[in-house]
């Protein structure tokens, strides 16, 4: 099995192996262009857009500058709208539901280092994959940690640090983050 597939499946890999290096440096590449694109030159910020994220939708719009690891780990639906400053280190996989809001500032981090600190020393990491459901809206400067599934229809406080998963249809807020109300 190759890194970039221990990536993709939560397994222990080694993030300094070629390949994942290889990953890294042509996200950081189109990550270069999309960033510094005129602000009137909207088809080479989508190009860019395009070629980082393979398959987003037409209809989903990211606001740069934006900052990911590698971005063809990353699934979004249609009609999201992701603000401007947003990082997603995204190797274990973020998916992003249809007609979902992400404030400004927010952060989707996979990478879960090991626990014991001689582990830590080595260049390795496990990615957990983050799923955010449909009609979501996290407020600016949400974290989501690794392995966290958020379900349709919520909303997330400003600030807050979501650490484990929620249901569908509930408001959360806090650090960490507590379900304070269902929506339905």
């Amino acid at each position: 099995m190759s890194e970039l597939d221990k990536m993709q499946t939560g397994e222990l890999y080694d993030f300094s192996s070629p390949e994942i290096m290889a990953s890294n440096l042509r996200a950081r590449r189109c990550l270069e262009r999309f960033n510094r694109a005129a602000a009137d030159d909207e088809a080479a910020r989508r190009a860019a857009l395009e070629e980082l994220i393979p398959g987003i939708p037409s209809s989903s719009t990211i606001v740069p500058p934006f900052f990911c690891d590698h971005g063809h780990p990353i699934r979004i639906g249609e009609g999201v709208f992701i603000n401007a400053g947003c990082t997603f280190l995204d190797g274990g996989g973020i998916t992003i539901g249809d007609h979902t809001l992400i404030g400004p500032g927010c952060q989707l981090l996979t990478p879960q280092h090991p626990m014991d600190y001689m582990e830590r020393r080595r260049p390795v990491e496990r990615g957990l994959r983050i799923e955010i459901g449909e009609d979501c809206w996290l407020g600016g400067n949400v974290t989501v940690c690794p392995g966290v599934k958020i379900g349709d229809r919520c909303i997330i406080g400003a600030g807050s640090v979501v650490v484990h998963n929620l249901p569908d249809d509930v408001l959360a807020a806090g650090n960490p983050a507590v379900v304070k109300r269902a929506l339905r």
